[in-house]
Parts: structure tokens; C-alpha cells; sequence
């Protein structure tokens, strides 16, 4: 009798401990927008856009005011999120329309391997081709249609990741979407570098109401998992991938391009109500999950874990040693001839903004005159605000916009972001700032060194004549209405022939 209950009671101390250890290990899923700025939300100060969804999540979480992408591209963006490093480590995938290499471990896939279900939802990882560079799956995990459709597939007591990428707010927005939203266009706070006129004043509405759509899917989410009993001991994630699709922001180092709305909540697991001053990166999120799941974290993921962040009960500066971000660009879209891209490095602290342009004697948006790495990239779909700054280009007002969104940079930018938080005044030449210029530049210089950026260290840069899986966008066919207003031809050609 006594072997029987040393027996039964070791048996429910073990099962006990299995049942923490089960709860320890949360769920995670990743409500993420496309093309989307982090200033465009209720809950980060917008003072016309309606969400109070996220704004509620932001309430009862944790909300993040700096945080990046590691590049202004949907593809590269996503790629450095799977894996927790850097565009330049990533070969091919540092592009959009690339391919992925197998050998870049993905958290996905860890985190699959480890017990949990894993699958997405839109787009995961891309655009580009994974199965060119040898993968069997997207990089996301298995493609779902629904999470009632992942859900059912889930095992009793199984933890799950799941990745919901919506296509809102991608262009091109719904027409009119401003109308049907009932967004007073007359309040939009229109940024500096865009014209303040009644077209931009429109664009920018229907892309806020392609913003409270999306904060409507965020909403059906949450219902399903407190109808599923899973909300309590799973981590949500709201982010976007990149900035906005306007002039100065999506392909650009600015932050309009890669500075993110970032949003997490577990109430029941993290002090909520909190905002949260560090820099933290969208590749931060793999050593973050893996962490917090109970997996080991690979040696090349050099993103760093914001556990200790999010287990803190503090605001504002958390972790003292996260005050800069690093991000990069390749190529984007096939926007000059023969695909070529534009290499660019910045270094964002609290303060300053420093990039670092490599090929200085390039268009950073494109070759003209369709100027293929701004919004609709070959003119193909409605663009109101690249097509206005086109149009009146060399009026005044706009032609001072034009250049600060279309025109050649030099190699080096710097912006003083306390005297200019919209970035448009480059002092990188002026004497008073060269003492910051030269220490932002050299400690720029070495984290890529020490992070391996082919770049500074010399070594093959892959990404630089890597193939491009859209054949179509090599010969660029512009709508026509940019025909006739641009007075463009039908059609262009970016290849040797």
C-alpha cells in the first residue's frame, strides 16, 4: 500500500509538472498589417484614424515606440523576422522577389519542431520564390485559410504559433475608401514631405480606412480566441512589416519606412498599460518567441531577445543598452535597369539619424520616369500622391518634395531628430554636426563589420545579381492614366535586350 501511494503521488507530481511546464508554454500569434507606419493608430496619438481594437490591446499591454523593421521591404523585412538577423547575413533573401536559402534556420520551423503547430495565414514570407532556393513550404509554416481551419488541427493541449499577414493597407486602396469610412480628410495631419493638398489629402484617407479594416480582423481574432478558451496564455503581436507606401517611406531608411507600429499583449502573463521607449527590431521577435517557448537559441541569430522587457514592469527606457537600431536596403523593385538595387545602411538613435548611401550616383527611387521604387513601382494602379508630385514637379512647393522623394542623395544623411523629427533637413555637411557625423559613421562602420556586412567586410555581396521572379516587372506597362498625364510610353523595357 505504501509502494502504491509513494507511486500514485510521484505520478501526479510529475503530471502536475508536465501541466506547468504545458503553461509556461504560451501561444503565439502575429497580427500583422502590410505597409503601414507606426504613427497611424489611435493608440500612438492619430488623431483622426479609428481603432480601438489595438488601441484597447495597447491598453491592457505593452506598446513599443521604437521599433523597426530591419529593411523597408516586404520580402527582406520578413526574412530577417524568421531568422533574427540582418538583410546582409541572409544572402539572396536581403531582396524582394528573391528566393530564401535552406540554410537559414527559421523560428517557425524551431518552434514546429519543439511540439508546437505552427501555420499562416496571406502572405508569410514574400514576395519572391521559396521553393527556388530548395525549401518544400514558405518559411512561415504550413498556408492556412482560416484559423478555425489551423485550430482544428491543433492536438489537445498542443501551443501553437499562428501568423496572420493581411494585405491591408497594400495598395492599391480601395476607391473612395476615405467615404464609406466616414474620414474627415479635412483633419488628416499631412506630413511635410508630402503636398497638403485636397488629392494626397484623400490618398491618405483611403489608407486610413484600409487601417480600420484591418484593426477589425485584429478584433474577429481576439473573439475567436476567447471563444477557443486560449486568450489568456497566448501572446499577440501587432505589427506591420514596413512603413507606409507613400513618397519617403516604403524602400527608404526614413523612418516612414521602417519604423512599425509594434504592439504585444498577454495580460495574464506581462504588466500591461505600459509604453516602452527601447529600440527594438522586428528580428528581435525570433529570439524573443524561442525564448519565451523554452528553445534553444541559435548561435547566428544575432537579433536579441526583449523577454527581459516584456517580464519587466517598468516604462519607457527598459533595457539601457537598447538606444540604436541598424537597418539596411538592397533592391527592391526591378526600378533600374537590369534590376539593379540601391545598397543603403542607417544608424537611428534617440537623437540622430545617420545613412549611408553606396552608390550615391543612382536614383534611390528608381530610375526615371516611372520611378519604380516609390508606390505603384511601374505606375500600373491609382497612385494619387507619386502621381501629383510628377505632375507638378517643377512648380514651387512641389518640386522641393519632388527632390526629397525622387531625387539622387549623397553618401551620407544626417538629420538632427530633435530639431527635425520629419527628416528632411540633411546636415551631414555642416561643420557643426561633423563631430556627431564622424562618431554615428565609425560606429556605424563597426557593428556591420562585427556583424559580417559583405558591404564593409569585402566578401561576395549574393543579393547583388540574384534573380528577380517577377518577369513582368522587367517590362514595366504604365497605366493609362500615367500615360496620358506623364506622357509616358505603353510600355518600357529594364533589361538588355
Amino acid at each position: 500500500m505504501s509502494l502504491l501511494l509513494v507511486s500514485f503521488l510521484f505520478q501526479l507530481g510529475c503530471s502536475q509538472a508536465e501541466k506547468k511546464k504545458e503553461e509556461r508554454r504560451p501561444n503565439f500569434i502575429i497580427l500583422m498589417s502590410d505597409n503601414h507606419s507606426w504613427d497611424h493608430l489611435g493608440c500612438y496619438g492619430d488623431p483622426v484614424i479609428q481603432t480601438p481594437n489595438i488601441d484597447k490591446l495597447a491598453a491592457e499591454g505593452i506598446r513599443f515606440t521604437q521599433a523597426y523593421c530591419s529593411a523597408p521591404s516586404c520580402a527582406p523585412a520578413r526574412a530577417s523576422m524568421l531568422t533574427g538577423q540582418d538583410i546582409w547575413r541572409l544572402d539572396e533573401a536581403a531582396n524582394l522577389w528573391g528566393d530564401f536559402p535552406p540554410q537559414f534556420e527559421v523560428f517557425t520551423k524551431l518552434l514546429e519542431e519543439s511540439g508546437y503547430l505552427v501555420g499562416h495565414e496571406g502572405k508569410g514570407w514574400g514576395p519572391g520564390d521559396w521553393e527556388a532556393g530548395g525549401r518544400t513550404e514558405n518559411p512561415a509554416g504550413t498556408k492556412y485559410y482560416s484559423f478555425e481551419e489551423f485550430y482544428n488541427d491543433r492536438e489537445k493541449g498542443q501551443p501553437f504559433f499562428y501568423w496572420f499577414s493581411s494585405r491591408d493597407p497594400h495598395r492599391p486602396f480601395k476607391a473612395d475608401g476615405w467615404k464609406k469610412g466616414k474620414i474627415d480628410i479635412d483633419k488628416l495631419v499631412v506630413p511635410p514631405y508630402l503636398p497638403d493638398v485636397e488629392d494626397v489629402r484623400k490618398d491618405i484617407g483611403d489608407y486610413y480606412a484600409e487601417i480600420e479594416n484591418f484593426d477589425r480582423d485584429v478584433s474577429s481574432y481576439i473573439q475567436l480566441l476567447k471563444e477557443m478558451g486560449q486568450l489568456d496564455n497566448t501572446l499577440i503581436l501587432v505589427c506591420s512589416d514596413n512603413g507606409w507606401q507613400m513618397p519617403r517611406g516604403l524602400g527608404n531608411l526614413y523612418d516612414f519606412g521602417t519604423r512599425l507600429p509594434f504592439v504585444i499583449s498577454m495580460p495574464k502573463r506581462f504588466a500591461g498599460g505600459r509604453v516602452v521607449d527601447d529600440f527594438v527590431s522586428l528580428n528581435d521577435v525570433a529570439p524573443t518567441f524561442l525564448e519565451l517557448a523554452g528553445v534553444e537559441i541559435p548561435e547566428e541569430m544575432n537579433a536579441r531577445s526583449f523577454a527581459n522587457i516584456l517580464e519587466s514592469d517598468k516604462d519607457g527606457q527598459v533595457d539601457a543598452t537598447r538606444d540604436f537600431v541598424v537597418t539596411a536596403r538592397e533592391r527592391h523593385a526591378f526600378a533600374r535597369k537590369n534590376g539593379t538595387g540601391y545598397g543603403a545602411r542607417s544608424y537611428r538613435t534617440h537623437d540622430y539619424l545617420y545613412i549611408r548611401n553606396y552608390n550615391p550616383e543612382y536614383w534611390p527611387a528608381g530610375d526615371p520616369p516611372l520611378f519604380g521604387d516609390v508606390d505603384a513601382h511601374m505606375l500600373q494602379y491609382p497612385c494619387p500622391t507619386k502621381m501629383y508630385i510628377l505632375k507638378n514637379r517643377d512648380k514651387e512647393g512641389v518640386s522641393e518634395l519632388f527632390d526629397l522623394g525622387f531625387g539622387k542623395r549623397p553618401a551620407e544623411e544626417l538629420y538632427d531628430l530633435n530639431k527635425d523629427p520629419f527628416q528632411m533637413n540633411n546636415v551631414a555637411g555642416s561643420e557643426e554636426y561633423k563631430a556627431v557625423k564622424d562618431e554615428l559613421a565609425t560606429t556605424l562602420t563597426n557593428y556591420l563589420k562585427e556583424q559580417g556586412d559583405p558591404r564593409e567586410t569585402g566578401a561576395p555581396m549574393k543579393w547583388l545579381n540574384a534573380p528577380y521572379y517577377a518577369e513582368k516587372d522587367k517590362y514595366p506597362t504604365p497605366s493609362e492614366e500615367a500615360i496620358r498625364e506623364l506622357g509616358l510610353k505603353e510600355e518600357y523595357s529594364l533589361v538588355d535586350e
